[in-house]
């Protein structure tokens, strides 16, 4: 049997009550309840957004500056970097590093 979680007299949301022992449907607006005598479960797979690299993709190092600083993964001490305004115009720009080594990626500020 499906089961809409709805009520089939007024079409308002049923709440869960499992105060009184037994778990029970009951209708906010209405007098109906629904007395739950078996488990009620459904699996729904979750569809992943894809996520706008905000930093432009694969394009985005290309004709980048590089300068003299550690890597904290590797050690390295030149990174590739570009300076993005990520928040308010009052606020300071952030830093973005790449690793010429390894590409690991961090930032500043």
């Amino acid at each position: 049997m499906a089961f809409n979680f709805f009520c089939p007299t007024c079409a308002n949301l049923l709440l869960v009550d499992v105060e009184s022992g037994q778990p029970l449907f009951k209708c906010q607006t209405c007098p109906y309840i629904y007395s739950v005598d078996r488990e009620i479960s459904r699996e729904a797979q979750l569809k992943k957004k894809e996520v706008d690299d905000v930093l432009g993709g694969s394009d985005a190092w290309k004709n980048v500056q590089t300068t003299t600083v550690p890597c904290p993964k590797c050690g390295h001490g030149r990174a590739y970097f570009m300076e993005v305004q990520t928040r308010s115009a009052d606020e300071p720009a952030t830093l973005f590093f790449k690793c010429e080594e390894c590409g690991h990626n961090w930032r500043e500020g």
